[in-house]
């Protein structure tokens, strides 16, 4: 079989349906390598600021690894800005869509929530609000945004700054999604887990870049 015998979703049988789940999982298992080349576009995106769109992904991940962080916050880091490709308007929660199913679920709402977190910074600036993120006031994870985006998201605009090359984080993205989705010991309900570690970083601060 090389299609399905079907051209309505309601006649294909058994055969036809084993045949896509086989071609779908073989899809889904490459996800992150095309995630990895849909990053790369970020470089022809918004322009304006003293790096690319890409150049703050990748240093946002930088600081990431070197403030200790995990797998799950190292890939969010590098992802969170995804959706500036496709969704300029709601980037923050096309990322974390992305996301949601692979990684913490504490990870995923940061993610989400981060574009509303973000306008502390500037939105004053525009007559918007600075504090859309007071909607958020008591959540078990708004301190984590908060932390996020002071230390990973909004400082990373700076050219100067020894940004780490976007196939040293391959790994850390290949191996999330290669996880089994909504898998509840990866989703982690309610569980928090510190943005920095400083023994994994004291660890790293020596390692080769």
């Amino acid at each position: 079989m090389t299609t399905v015998k079907f051209t309505a979703m309601k006649d294909g049988d058994k055969d036809d349906y084993a045949f896509l789940t086989a071609h779908e999982i073989d899809y889904a298992a490459k996800t992150g390598d095309r995630l990895l080349d849909a990053l790369v576009q970020l470089d022809e995106g918004l322009s304006g600021y003293k790096i690319s769109r890409l150049g703050h992904s990748l240093q946002a991940a930088t600081r990431a690894w070197r403030d200790g962080a995990d797998t799950d916050w190292i890939a969010c880091a590098l992802l969170h800005d995804i959706g500036d490709i496709y969704a300029p308007y709601n980037h923050d929660e096309y990322a974390a869509t992305i996301l949601k199913p692979f990684v913490r679920e504490q990870c995923t709402w940061v993610v989400e929530k981060h574009g509303d977190f973000q306008r502390l910074y500037y939105a004053h600036h525009l007559g918007g609000n600075r504090h859309a993120r007071d909607k958020f006031t008591g959540h078990a994870y708004y301190d984590d945004c908060d932390q996020f985006c002071e230390r990973w998201d909004q400082s990373s605009f700076d050219p100067d700054y020894e940004t780490l090359p976007i196939e040293f984080f391959r790994p850390f993205v290949i191996e999330v999604f290669a996880r089994k989705a909504y898998d509840p010991s990866v989703i982690r309900a309610g569980e928090r887990v510190a943005l920095v570690n400083p023994e994994i970083a004291k660890e790293r601060s020596g390692a080769p870049a």
